[in-house]
């Protein structure tokens, strides 16, 4: 006795099997909509976890100039600013809350002091640990008092900033900012994309592209 597996296949009139063939184009469309979807991922996971702005004015000169192109780490990530970090804020009290970048130069709980004559920051956890900040990155001295006084403590939860260029910036010296509330924090600085060229007084140093300290 024969036996036959049970198979079935449809067979046209000319006795040939039916191939069941995918759509012309449908492979590339397929492909095309997998593209699609994953540059929608990266876009949104850019705009949730990094930011880009562009530095305006000069008070970060000597390590940013006007016209810089910046990549962030956004505040969703960055949560515990450290000394030294250059971060980007927003206070609603100075310039409608226009971003603006400054360098952290004490987190909370330290003490901050200045001797305007001699341009010196001195940072230390408490008045009798006060020792001068080291600052390479300064293009001039911090001799200017913009209304702050100091010996200060810096609030919890909070941080003090200034610009690198220490003639050229409003910071937390000023009542106008004071003192910077972590959560008006928007990131970090931790590339610099493409540089600027300071209102034109300069031509574009990509030499400077690269991580931001």
């Amino acid at each position: 006795m024969e036996t036959y597996e049970n198979n079935s296949v449809n067979e046209p009139e000319n006795g040939n099997p039916k191939k069941n063939a995918s759509p012309k184009g449908s492979s590339f469309l397929l492909y095309l909509h997998d593209i699609i979807y994953l540059l929608a991922v990266i876009v949104v996971l850019l705009l949730v976890f990094f930011r880009i702005v562009v530095v305006s004015g000069s008070s970060m000169k000597g390590t940013l100039v006007d016209g810089d192109y910046l990549l962030l780490v956004s505040n969703v990530l960055y949560r515990d600013p450290k000394q030294g970090d250059i971060v980007v804020i927003s206070k609603d009290s100075f310039d409608n809350g226009a971003p603006i970048v400054k360098r952290v130069i004490a987190t909370e709980g330290q003490v901050v002091d200045i001797d305007f004559s001699r341009g010196i920051v001195y940072v230390g956890d408490s008045l009798d640990d006060l020792k001068p900040l080291d600052e390479p990155y300064l293009s001039t001295p911090t001799t200017t008092q913009e209304g702050i006084q100091f010996p200060l403590t810096v609030k919890d939860g909070c941080i003090f900033v200034m610009g690198d260029n220490r003639e050229g910036s409003k910071d937390s010296r000023d009542p106008v900012i004071g003192q910077i509330d972590n959560r008006e924090v928007l990131g970090k600085v931790i590339f610099l994309l493409f540089p600027g060229t300071d209102k034109g007084h300069q031509s574009p140093d990509y030499s400077r592209i690269g991580a931001v300290s």
